[in-house]
């Protein structure tokens, strides 16, 4: 008897696993033409959209898919946008004499 032909998350995820543990080939070529198939019907976008939260789906996508950012932009999803950074403090100055009544290392 041979395995139902559903593709699920968890199976491009094993095989991406095995892909990058054992260098894989087969199993590479095989979670990519799953990913492909869901990145290119809509009918599964929610499902590839859900499958790039996994750090080694993204960087395949990012690498050779490239459709996770297109199909996020067709549905109207975008990314927060980034907080500006905070103004670094000034740096302590170190010619300022220290408020302990040090003495200096100069002779007098």
């Amino acid at each position: 008897m041979t395995r139902p032909s559903r593709i699920s998350r968890a199976a491009i995820i094993g095989q991406l696993r095995a892909a990058a543990t054992k260098g894989d080939r087969a199993a590479l070529t095989l979670a990519i033409d799953q990913m492909k198939t869901w990145a290119y019907s809509p009918r599964y976008w929610q499902k590839y959209l859900h499958l790039l939260t996994h750090p080694m789906a993204r960087l395949v996508d990012l690498t050779v898919i490239k459709q996770g950012d297109k199909i996020a932009h067709q549905k109207g999803w975008v990314k927060p946008k980034r907080e500006p950074r905070k103004p670094k403090r000034a740096a302590r100055a170190w010619a300022s004499p220290s408020p302990s009544g040090a003495r200096s290392c100069r002779p007098a």
